[in-house]
């Protein structure tokens, strides 16, 4: 107990430090940002109109046609990049999105493609040897994307070994080979309508690869991601059908609340509460908060850190509440994530009732 305590102190610290220099907002940065820059009645103005802009055609589709009338990807690359010996190999996946926003702004439009490398998606698969296995999408955080990095952020030899799951690394749009070198990734934006396409192109690619793995013969395939792509698995799972299982893990659930704890609302306590419910509406269209998930409860895990400072557990809560779905809680944070072992237990004790664990080879 006293070394549990340790960590987590350790953990919250490591997280606070974190936030403020990788995502805090300086007084400078705030003031040239067109939208962090307004007053209370500036921000009600622009937000309410964005939720009323949300709120039409062709952002209130059916999830299905609005995330799914995004245009065609073009045929996937394959390129070998190591053997996994006789258990299998791993190779990296990549193809043109095929994406087309949603807006009719020709200004946003320009924006969301302005950055040539995100129209490229990219998928790294590591594949057992023979017939193809259950598979797990495992989306990463913000920043991530990094293949070197993500292989060690996620548990990817237990859950290939132990669990025989075959595993797929996607990555999110404008970041990793999808971002640009010295720009941060545009997703998410502090313009909500950018916000909307970016989530949008990310489900659409994420779909794609889904359906590419169960053309090729994978029997199931479902997704868990952390931070970010906690977030990015929700929404999925409120988008796709198809999908086996889900498993948010130290989540985001809600853009708003996001804003709300970091202290990006501006005014009175009332003010900024409208604020806050101005930006839950903005983002409606991609907030897995918005609609329900396709999954039945039993084929969902939420995992939180009790310590998270960046995702505190409020997330995982809110969005386990939402999905009806159990929440595991381990005692480290965001970063440090001491004890996170009992959330990937938590899970494999999930796919084995679910009959999706393989014997291993």
């Amino acid at each position: 107990m006293v070394v549990r305590r340790a960590q987590a102190s350790i953990a919250r610290g490591v997280d606070e430090l974190f936030g403020a220099l990788a995502l805090g907002r300086s007084a400078r940065s705030r003031a040239r940002s067109s939208a962090e820059s307004l007053d209370h009645g500036a921000r009600m103005e622009a937000l309410e109109r964005l939720a009323a802009l949300h709120a039409s055609a062709p952002y209130d589709a059916p999830p299905e046609a609005f995330f799914g009338a995004a245009g065609e990807p073009g045929p996937m690359r394959e390129v070998r990049v190591r053997s996994l010996g006789d258990a299998g190999e791993v190779v990296d996946l990549s193809w043109r999105s095929g994406y087309e926003p949603a807006s009719r702004d020709d200004a946003v439009r320009a924006r969301h493609l302005d950055r040539r490398a995100n129209h490229v998606a990219h998928a790294r698969l590591w594949r057992h040897a023979g017939r193809p296995r259950p598979t797990a999408l495992l989306i990463h955080g913000y920043l991530g994307g990094a293949y070197a990095v993500e292989e060690r952020a996620w548990p990817m030899r237990w859950m290939f070994e132990r669990l025989g799951l075959d595993l797929a690394l996607p990555v999110l749009p404008f970041h990793g080979p999808r971002g640009e070198r010295g720009r941060r990734p545009a997703l998410p934006a502090s313009d909500p309508r950018l916000t909307v396409e970016g989530f949008r192109q990310a489900i659409w690619d994420l779909v794609t690869v889904r359906r590419e793995l169960s053309r090729r013969g994978a029997p199931a395939v479902g997704v868990m991601g952390m931070s970010l792509g906690g977030y990015t698995s929700a929404l999925m799972m409120t988008v796709d059908d198809a999908l086996a299982f889900g498993a948010p893990i130290i989540p985001l659930a809600s853009i708003a609340d996001f804003a709300r704890d970091a202290g990006r609302l501006v005014g009175a306590p009332d003010e900024r509460a409208a604020q806050h419910a101005a930006l839950e509406a903005a983002h409606r269209p991609i907030s897995p908060l918005a609609r329900p998930s396709r999954l039945a409860a039993e084929r969902v895990v939420v995992v939180a850190g009790r310590a998270d400072r960046i995702t505190p557990a409020a997330h995982a809560e809110r969005l386990a509440a939402h999905l009806g779905a159990p929440l595991t809680v381990f005692h480290g944070g965001h970063l440090l994530q001491f004890g996170r072992r009992d959330g990937f237990r938590e899970i494999a004790r999930m796919l084995a009732r679910l009959e999706l664990t393989a014997p291993r080879a």
